[in-house]
Order: C-alpha cells, then sequence, then structure tokens
C-alpha cells in the first residue's frame, strides 16, 4: 500500500454513477411496479451498494481500509437507462474515490441480476467518477508567488560552525512547491535579543511569511518563542495546535514544543522545530492551507 502516514485527515467526498440499459419499456414499468420476480430492484441493489462501499479495501488491494461515514445511493430514470449515483463521506487520510466506484459498480451488477430473467438485453455502462472534494490535491496546483519569506535558523552549534543546517533548507525547499522565494535566509544564535532583533528586521514590506526554525522546546537555551511573542500582534493559536496535534499523532514528544505563531503587522510569524523531522511534519501539517490567512487578514471572508 501506498505510505499515507504522513497526510492529515480532512473531510473527503467522492460521488460516482454507473449506467444500467434496459431493453424494453416494460421492464422499467417492472421495476416501478415492484413485479420484478427476484424482489424490489432498487432497495435490493441500494444494499448490495452500501456493501460494496464497505467491502472496498477486502477486494482492491492497494485501497486502505477506512472509516465509511456516510453513503448515499440514489436513482433516476431516463428513457430506458437507469442512472445510479453513489455519494460517499469520510474524514480519514486518503479520499473515498474508488469507494463511490465501487459502490456503483457492485449496485449497477445487482440491478443486472435482478433483471436479466426478464430482459436479455440489460446492458451496464458508464461507470464513472464524478466529483470528489478533499485533501491537499485540491489545493496542490495553487501557487503563492506574491508571498516573500525569510527562514531564520536559531541555534547556537550551527552559527557556531559545528553543526549543519537542514531544517531551514528543508522548509525553503518546501516552500519552493508553493511558489514562494525565500528572500532572506538566516542563522543566528539561540540568544533571545538577537532572535527579537532578527524579527523586526525582517517583518515589513518586503517578507509577508517569515518562519524561525529551532529553539521551541524546553532546554534552557530554547527560547525562540519567548523572543517572537511579544512582537504577535495578532495570535493564530489555531496553527500551532494544528502542528502540534500532527506531530503528537507521529511521534510521543511532539507537545513539547512551544513554538508560537501570529502576525507583526501584516507579516506572518511562524516557529518551528530545529530538527529536519520536525520542520518537515509542521510544513505538511499547515502548509498551503495556512496562506489562506493572507486573504483573510486583508479583509476577505473565509
Amino acid at each position: 500500500m501506498v505510505n499515507i502516514t504522513q497526510k492529515s485527515s480532512t473531510l473527503r467526498i467522492a460521488i460516482a454513477t454507473a449506467t444500467v440499459s434496459v431493453s424494453r419499456q416494460e421492464t422499467i414499468e417492472a421495476i416501478e411496479q415492484r413485479k420484478v420476480p427476484k424482489g424490489d430492484v432498487f432497495e435490493f441493489a441500494r444494499a448490495a451498494g452500501l456493501l460494496g462501499v464497505k467491502k472496498t479495501s477486502d477486494l482492491i488491494p492497494d485501497c486502505h481500509p477506512l472509516p465509511v461515514e456516510y453513503t448515499a445511493i440514489t436513482y433516476e430514470i431516463q428513457g430506458l437507462n437507469l442512472i445510479i449515483t453513489v455519494e460517499v463521506h469520510t474524514i480519514y487520510k486518503t479520499g473515498v474515490e474508488v469507494e463511490a466506484m465501487h459502490g456503483a459498480s457492485i449496485t449497477a451488477l445487482t440491478i443486472y441480476d435482478m433483471l436479466k430473467p426478464i430482459d436479455k438485453g440489460v446492458e451496464i455502462s458508464s461507470i464513472k467518477l464524478l466529483k470528489k472534494s478533499g485533501g491537499k490535491s485540491d489545493l496542490k496546483n495553487l501557487k503563492f508567488p506574491e508571498i516573500k519569506a525569510a527562514v531564520v535558523v536559531c541555534s547556537d552549534s550551527i552559527a557556531g560552525g559545528t553543526a549543519e543546517d537542514s531544517s531551514g533548507k528543508t522548509i525553503i525547499a518546501l516552500l519552493e512547491k508553493f511558489g514562494i522565494e525565500t528572500l532572506s535566509y538566516e542563522i543566528v544564535t539561540d540568544d533571545p535579543e538577537l532572535i527579537t532583533a532578527k524579527a523586526k528586521e525582517l517583518c515589513g514590506d518586503i517578507h509577508q511569511l517569515v518562519i524561525f526554525t529551532g529553539g521551541t522546546g524546553l532546554s534552557p537555551r530554547d527560547l525562540t518563542p519567548e523572543a517572537i511573542a511579544p512582537l504577535i500582534d495578532r495570535r493564530v493559536d489555531g496553527i500551532m495546535e494544528t502542528a502540534r496535534n500532527y506531530g503528537q499523532q507521529r511521534m510521543p514528544y511532539a507537545m513539547l514544543s512551544r513554538g508560537v505563531g501570529g502576525f507583526a503587522g501584516d507579516t506572518l510569524l511562524l516557529t518551528f522545530p530545529g530538527s529536519k523531522k520536525g520542520a518537515e511534519e509542521y510544513m505538511a501539517a499547515l502548509f498551503p492551507q495556512v496562506l489562506h490567512l493572507f486573504s483573510v487578514n486583508k479583509g476577505q471572508k473565509h
């Protein structure tokens, strides 16, 4: 199976359809009047389709088992065609497109099986996905070239030349995927006065986003939150709540990160852990959806 552990659970919706065509009007009338010998076609097929949705991962090898939280199966008669629509919802890390299409397929096959004794011309066609939403796929093609960033690495050892930076360079590379250019890349010691001074220097018209990496833990020299918090005039606590929750699901010590986030004027300040893995997780948890804050901060509606 594909590794989805790095993904976040979000509301995911998929809608699929299938078409069952009969060869004569008498078959349609038998369905509508519930005179098909095998029983009520629509209700039997609906029950089968629900099972098809639930059992998808049992039959499709690469599909992940997931919680199906809503399924609706509806029908529309158009001439000699029965249009099946299956809508599936989940809150999970991966989508439900295959579940919806599998449900539509099983519903169609059940209708075929129930109608074949009275109509030898029944056909199934056009099983397809109509719509899907949820997850980062909705946002993956978004680019934000209007946002210019600065990345500041806070570390005594890196500033002193005894260690190499990996988290700052990782953040820069990941920002590039969203079309965000990093105009400034700085390395400072864990001195809170230097960090505060660097934040004041970088905030303003040139940089709309400033990310500090390092110094968010609980060691005596981890003072980045104390240095940055007084500069934030509009805290957005949900940013770091989301990042810590994401990390906590993957390792037990993420709750110890003390990062803060919010606006200093029109500049968004974020404080990330200093490890490469921690930086990657914070980027995965927050981007690109956190960038919506820039529109909201300018008065646009959610």
